[in-house]
């Protein structure tokens, strides 16, 4: 039979040119998406081909079906290639050294690596790993990075991508080929939604079958002549749907010894529709029996293998080459490296299912046998041929030792996917089950995702068969899992107190899930409860556990700095700073953690620097990279209270979109958002994203920065005039700390909820609620609440020079901290005060002062209200008159309206935000667009701070 031409990219141009323009205009991601056979991979590389003589290097990645625990392994595959493209080692980041134990091929090219930590934190591991592979890509751009089969990978793979497009290299155009239908999460290749990065070019391919001009056009290339008839193209569209590679397999398959097509007729002739199972069935019947053998055994092993391994599977007569001529007849590719297979999974596919059931279990036996020769036997291809041989006894051997191989590597989803095949087989014996049931809920309480694990887990925790000890662990561990990966704090709290009554018999983890409870911040339990917890976990410390012991006095020690306890800083001197056991040590860097955030969120700035310092270095010494990632999460709220705003927006975006897997790390950047959104006049935003900050989620949310949020919402209700909105968040929000009595996160709920309050007319309410605050601070160590507590006592005062005497207070509190955003309010509510007492000049001073202050940080909204109550203090306008802008020069009003105005805001939602007039936005509107070149207001785009290094007061 002569056989064809390699088929040409036929029907594809608008495609081809669409994705070759967004690999030219990096940084790009472009999602190539079709079902099985429809021409992905030929689009793609009709689109690489060329560049290979350019100077863009092209990096290849595969996901497979079957795959070993190698998480990141289409990824890390690919970069394999990019030597050539590096530059010397010591222009690469030191980030980067990271990669050597990843990529060994490229340990010539890479800086050291850095020291092993002692204790590997999967989340903080994970992230660095990710920068490397930024790094690397950055270094050797431009790169078109392309990863095939997205569908197939793996969730480390999928989150490592969604790492690089959320900010990709320059250089950088990722390209990625799937199946939409079996994406784990349809329609998520990423496995979240992808938001396209402003400036980065983003396109999304879909391909389509071939319409009846279509497969003439093809089949006319794949005989290299002219087109069949339109009659045989349209009863070939009917049989083939118009897939390009069944088309090609089944237009081989007709071809006469001359290599010409049969009658149309011929194609009618067919007891069933000329699919792809049919097409290769009959280039098999070609086959001499060794070739077959070989064809079959490459079948059931799925993935290219090598000569020795299919021969060793095959079984074939020393006298009968049958690789030679599976090659020859076209069934069999070779691959690179010297592997050998199928030139796609939907050929491997059919010929695996001519095999007959008792020879396909045979050719799977040997397979498990050749593969158990190896020197390091892959162990989810041996389990995996052993389920399909039908040796259970061994497929549980092979898939426990798999799962435990896949998570001591870190990839914890195959690790859950070959435990949860195990549980899921009704021919598992009884007695495995608990053994595998225990290891799965401790594969998963370390792992990142946790969806499809806590469905498992709740299922096998519903059945009988688990002892009470088994049951007892795997509860407690699934509370870890919710709470903390999850973020389903109230449930994970019921699963731990569920699984205290079986756990008797083990009181140190009885007191791990005890210390966990003590933790105020979380779930909606009194104080008083969470003081008994911690009190019922110090009776089961057992001095024979040290890092238990430990573990417990930190959640003691941060128990007591969170609710503001007079003895919690002589508490932390009590922590094992010194401990020999690098265990022991890194939970006293957790600890330091703790205390850090529990420190800010009362006002102690000084001490919570001290407490970060304490903790980076502790955990560096232990390796213990997690609470270092904690701290560099708190450190976000730290700086927008101590006014370091400079880049912090930035800062916050990066942290949500790094922890979209488990979005309760992400409220600390939230809440940042959120203020400066709020301060910048940006209302929907603030809303957003004070909403996110968890707000809503009464019993799992963090209650500090939750009551922050909230305090958030109120002023942007009262500031959009909706009285009502304001006066119900603040009730939710009061209701939920007077339910917790822990009064000292209220800082700035409580002035905020007065104001609400004052506003609906509700005096007696608003003073009831400032003397319940007082009772609930008193006696505790919290500059916040104190300050707070002078701030809402203003508020409330009748007497304008009272007023006056407690929002200087609260404003001199605020700058000793120090907390300038917070100073220039109280500096603003006492000017008001002031005001009202006739002091016109004090007033001006103070008013003028915090505008100067809301400038300095960027808070554009409060500096406009400023200038606003300014005018109205003086009239006459001789304090503070500013230089006019320059020529060309964007003033500072100028800029404030180019921002809103590439926000999409109106100039009716400007004037509002400025405190201006109609008309004067009006101006400023036709000055910025004069002054910036452009046309429409769509052409505007938002100024940043280093395209304003001179601006002036207008």
């Amino acid at each position: 039979m002569a056989s064809a031409a390699s088929p040409a990219l036929v029907g594809r141009d608008t495609q081809l040119r669409l994705l070759t323009g967004a690999i030219a205009e990096p940084p790009s991601v472009i999602q190539v998406q079709g079902e099985a056979g429809i021409g992905k991979t030929r689009l793609v590389r009709a689109a690489i081909d060329p560049l290979r003589r350019s100077d863009r290097t092209v990096l290849l990645g595969h996901c497979h079906q079957i795959r070993e625990p190698l998480p990141y392994g289409p990824v890390l595959d690919a970069l394999r290639d990019v030597a050539p493209a590096l530059p010397p080692q010591d222009r690469l980041s030191p980030l980067t050294g990271v990669l050597r134990g990843h990529l060994p091929e490229l340990a010539g090219h890479l800086p050291p690596a850095p020291s092993p930590p002692v204790f590997d934190d999967p989340r903080a591991e994970r992230h660095r790993l990710f920068r490397a592979v930024h790094a690397l890509l950055a270094a050797a751009g431009p790169v078109v990075l392309v990863v095939e089969d997205l569908h197939w990978a793996d969730d480390g793979t999928r989150d490592l991508l969604r790492f690089l497009t959320d900010q990709p290299p320059d250089g950088l155009a990722l390209v990625v080929t799937f199946r939409r239908e079996e994406l784990p999460v349809p329609g998520l290749p990423f496995g979240h939604a992808y938001r396209r990065t402003p400036g980065v070019r983003g396109e999304v391919i879909s391909l389509t079958p071939l319409d009846v001009e279509g497969v003439r056009s093809l089949t006319a290339a794949l005989l290299g002549r002219s087109a069949p008839t339109r009659e045989f193209a349209a009863r070939l569209h009917e049989r083939t749907a118009g897939v390009p590679f069944v088309i090609e397999e089944v237009v081989r398959s007709l071809l006469d010894d001359e290599g010409r097509l049969p009658e149309p007729d011929a194609l009618d002739r067919m007891a069933v529709p000329l699919l792809l199972r049919e097409a290769m069935a009959e280039r098999l019947a070609g086959l001499s029996p060794a070739a077959l053998r070989v064809v079959r055994a490459a079948a059931v092993l799925g993935l290219p293998a090598d000569e020795t391994l299919i021969a060793a599977v095959s079984a074939p007569t020393p006298s009968e080459p049958g690789l030679g001529q599976a090659l020859e007849a076209g069934v069999l590719l070779e691959h690179k490296d010297g592997q050998y297979g199928f030139r796609h999974t939907l050929a491997q596919q059919a010929v695996y299912d001519t095999i007959p059931g008792p020879e396909r279990r045979q050719i799977h036996h040997r397979a498990m046998t050749a593969l158990s020769g190896l020197d390091l036997p892959p162990l989810v291809q041996l389990a995996h041929h052993a389920r399909r041989a039908g040796d259970y006894a061994a497929w549980q051997r092979h898939g426990a030792a798999a799962a435990d191989h896949a998570a001591a590597l870190g990839d914890i989803p195959l690790a859950v996917e070959v435990l949860e095949g195990l549980l899921a087989d009704p021919k598992l014996p009884h007695d495995a089950r608990g053994p595998l049931a225990l290891s799965l809920s401790r594969v998963a309480a370390i792992g990142l995702s946790h969806r499809r694990v806590v469905r498992i887990l709740r299922h096998l925790l519903s059945d009988d068969f688990l002892s009470p000890q088994v049951r007892g662990q795997a509860r407690l561990n699934l509370g870890v899992l919710l709470s903390n990966q999850a973020g389903a704090v109230a449930a994970g709290r019921q699963e731990i107190l569920a699984a205290l009554p079986d756990l008797h018999d083990n009181p140190s983890l009885a007191a791990r899930g005890l210390a966990l409870l003590a933790m105020p911040a979380w779930g909606g339990e009194p104080l008083s409860m969470h003081q008994e917890w911690m009190v019922q976990a110090e009776k089961l410390l057992d001095d024979r556990d040290p890092e238990l012991t430990a573990a417990v006095l930190v959640n003691k020690v941060t128990l007591a700095m969170l609710v503001g306890a007079p003895d919690a800083f002589e508490l932390v001197g009590a922590l094992p700073v010194n401990d020999p056991a690098p265990a022991v040590r890194r939970q006293v860097a957790r600890g330091y953690s703790n205390l850090y955030d529990a420190a800010v969120a009362l006002g102690h700035y000084a001490a919570a620097e001290r407490f970060a310092g304490q903790s980076r270095r502790i955990a560096e010494e232990t390796g213990a990279l997690y609470p270092e990632f904690l701290v560099e999460m708190s450190s976000i709220r730290l700086d927008l209270l101590t006014g370091r705003w400079e880049g912090l927006r930035e800062r916050a975006v990066a942290a949500v979109e790094m922890s979209f897997e488990a979005p309760l790390l992400a409220v600390d950047a939230r809440l940042t958002l959120g203020m400066l959104a709020l301060a910048r006049g940006e209302w929907e935003e603030a809303g957003a994203h004070l909403e996110a900050a968890g707000v809503r989620d009464l019993d799992s949310g963090f209650l500090p920065v939750a009551a922050a949020a909230s305090s958030g919402l109120v002023e942007l209700h009262l500031t959009r005039d909706s009285p009502e909105s304001a006066l119900r968040e603040a009730d939710l929000a009061v209701g939920r700390l007077r339910r917790k009595g822990v009064w000292v996160w209220g800082d700035q709920l409580v002035p905020a909820a007065v104001l609400a309050l004052l506003k609906a007319g509700r005096r007696g309410a608003a003073a009831d609620l400032v003397a319940e605050f007082a009772a609930g601070i008193e006696g505790r160590n919290a500059p916040s609440a104190a300050a707070g507590l002078d701030a809402a006592r203003g508020a409330l005062a009748q007497d304008a020079e009272e007023a006056v005497r407690y929002h200087a207070l609260a404003r001199g509190a605020y700058e000793a901290m120090p907390r300038p955003y917070g100073a220039a309010r109280a500096a603003e509510s006492e000017a008001g005060a002031r005001f009202a007492l006739g002091d016109r000049a004090g007033a001006a001073d103070l008013v003028a002062d915090a505008g100067e202050r809301y400038a300095a940080l960027g808070a554009t909204h409060d500096a406009a209200r400023c200038r606003h109550l300014l005018r109205e203090i003086d009239p006459t306008g001789a304090r503070r008159r500013g230089r006019r802008g320059r020529s060309g020069v964007l003033s500072p009003r100028e800029s404030e309206v180019a921002r809103l105005v590439a926000l999409g805001r109106t100039n009716r939602e400007i004037a509002e935000v400025l405190f201006l007039s109609r008309r004067t936005v009006d101006t400023h509107v036709a000055k910025v667009l004069q002054k910036l070149g452009v046309r429409t207001r769509a052409d505007v785009r938002e100024p940043r701070p280093d395209d304003r290094p001179g601006l002036v007061e207008s």
